[in-house]
């Protein structure tokens, strides 16, 4: 490994002293007893890291293809993140799922709990979550009065969250952690008072949000379009021309919403609609999982069956990658999302559900597809086998570098792939997969209208308002009208939307430069194309922003 290299390598070790909580993310031990600082010095010092590192970038020529790849990717990223720390964006980030102090509460998740010290860093970081939250208070007011803040309506629904995890009744997440390890004697009134004290600090963050920041917050929740351009970009790694995309989402979400009608016709007979074929699926009592535990048991086996026969035939999968463990999230948000292995694999990846507190009963028709978006040959094996890359991908590219379109749009399409490979043959399965798909078509539609407020075409397949302008209200009548989830889920969704512009069109819009790069790949192989051989040297450049992954493989 060369210059580049080198320097991408020291870029995470300095990054790790101010980021504890994302070195236990990526398995980076040392930390596990430390939060991050969340002063507006923390957040400086985190761009200052990055300054320094694309002032370093710029001077030193690539000794080979992998480090021109490295070079690109960092430049892009670090880049983008300077960009959007110097607009106020993210310092001032408030929203229902990757607020700051949501990445504090989820680093106990993936912490250690076997044996005293394991133990005793819980206990330290617990210790600390006053501290850290009284930085985060600065470093929001701070923002607020240069002008950067969130909707209003965000920073309410975080209060209710904090509600929620500090509730006895509800999640009461730490007070839980605390008395559910291991531990005894001083170690375990230390874990006891430090819980009381973070519980506590949450709660009195929730009040802060409510009475103190949400004055200060935006009334409209759209982004408009600076923001949402530096946004998309960030979320795609690629520029892309808002309007025409999101024309594109209504013509694709038509085409996916006909081919559901043909899989209802199989499911319940001819000229039966979308919602009588999801009626019969519900009414299915071999396609219905009482309990959460069973559920996560039928997750974990579906997971294995994948891996299992997927290996050696479309993938090679490296031993350490195929171990994947099926979880339930500690709290109550809603939601799936994984988390990756450690770099030696000591923890494995993870796939995460957080149960909705009402949800006691599982559809598996709706969730084989989630799984292998999750798993394999989705998030787990395109995650795992770039961390296990160590002989041509230095840390940076292994540990820290990810784009949500390269990612979310790589299980998209993983998705479509299983499809076409056979294992959605069943109908109610395919007709999950193709639901889901459409519930990220339409959310092409609603976030880039509803954060650019733009006219509904007249000409609409939907006949959907047309003429008016995109407002909140509208996109949750169009939601509702066109996705077929619990409405406490649906609900989370919306509100994600509104709070975190950009991010989710990345799944459906990753997924179409996804299948673009593989169609200009054909077009330049010819009869020598292999879609093995593509998808592997795909993954073996590990994640990057999109725009450059589509020039590095130009140039494979």
């Amino acid at each position: 490994m060369g210059q580049i290299d080198d320097l991408a390598n020291r870029y995470v070790a300095e990054w790790a002293p101010l980021n504890p909580t994302g070195a236990t993310f990526i398995g980076e031990p040392g930390y596990d007893d430390q939060l991050d600082d969340l002063s507006p010095e923390g957040f400086e010092a985190q761009a200052e890291l990055a300054r320094r590192t694309v002032a370093g970038l710029d001077v030193i020529e690539p000794e080979s293809e992998a480090e021109h790849v490295a070079k690109d990717a960092m430049l892009e990223r670090l880049g983008l993140d300077l960009t959007r720390y110097e607009a106020g964006d993210i310092a001032s980030e408030i929203n229902v799922i990757s607020s700051a102090v949501h990445g504090l509460r989820m680093a106990f998740d993936l912490m250690p709990v076997q044996g005293e010290q394991a133990l005793a860093n819980i206990a330290a970081r617990l210790g600390g979550f006053p501290r850290a939250l009284e930085q985060y208070k600065r470093t929001l007011l701070d923002q607020a009065a240069k002008g950067n803040v969130s909707a209003r309506n965000q920073m309410l629904e975080v209060a209710a969250q904090c509600e929620a995890w500090t509730d006895p009744a509800r999640d009461n997440f730490f007070n839980n952690l605390a008395g559910n390890l291991d531990a005894s004697g001083a170690l375990q009134a230390t874990l006891t008072r430090n819980a009381a004290a973070a519980t506590a600090a949450t709660a009195d963050f929730g009040q802060f949000l409510r009475t103190e920041l949400a004055p200060y917050g935006r009334e409209k929740e759209a982004a408009g379009p600076e923001r949402y351009a530096r946004a998309s970009q960030y979320f795609l790694g690629a520029r892309i021309d808002q309007e025409e995309t999101y024309a594109w989402g209504f013509a694709e979400l038509a085409r996916l919403e006909a081919e559901m009608r043909k899989v209802a016709a199989e499911i319940a007979g001819p000229g039966a609609t979308v919602d009588q074929a999801v009626e019969a699926l519900a009414a299915d009592p071999a396609r219905r999982i009482p309990g959460k535990e069973a559920f996560r048991d039928w997750m974990q086996a579906t997971a294995d069956k994948a891996i299992s026969e997927l290996n050696g035939t479309h993938f090679d999968i490296p031993p350490a990658v195929r171990t994947v463990e099926a979880c339930l999230a500690p709290t109550s948000d809603g939601g799936i999302y994984y988390t990756s292995p450690s770099e030696d694999f000591s923890r494995p990846g993870r796939m995460w559900w957080a149960v909705p507190e009402n949800q006691t009963e599982f559809s598996t028709w709706r969730e084989t597809s989630t799984v292998y978006h999750e798993g394999a040959p989705g998030h787990h094996l395109q995650i795992g086998q770039t961390i296990y890359r160590a002989d041509t991908l230095n840390r940076w590219q292994r540990l820290l570098c990810w784009c949500s379109g390269h990612g979310e749009g790589w299980a998209l399409y993983a998705e479509r792939l299983m499809d076409d490979l056979g294992y959605l043959a069943d109908p109610g399965d395919r007709l999950g997969m193709l639901d889901g798909q459409a519930l990220r078509a339409t959310r092409v539609i609603v976030d880039i209208g509803m954060h650019l407020e733009l006219e509904i075409p007249r000409d609409n397949p939907f006949g959907f308002h047309p003429g008016s302008r995109w407002t909140p209200e509208l996109g949750w009548e169009f939601l509702r009208q066109h996705c077929r989830m619990q409405q406490d889920v649906l609900r989370f969704e919306w509100k994600r939307y509104l709070g975190w512009p950009g991010q989710a069109p990345s799944y459906k819009v990753g997924e179409r430069i996804w299948l673009q790069a593989r169609e200009d790949a054909r077009a330049r192989k010819g009869a020598e194309f292999d879609l093995k051989a593509f998808h592997r040297a795909a993954l073996d450049l590990g994640s990057l922003g999109l725009d450059p992954l589509r020039k590095a493989l130009e140039r494979l």
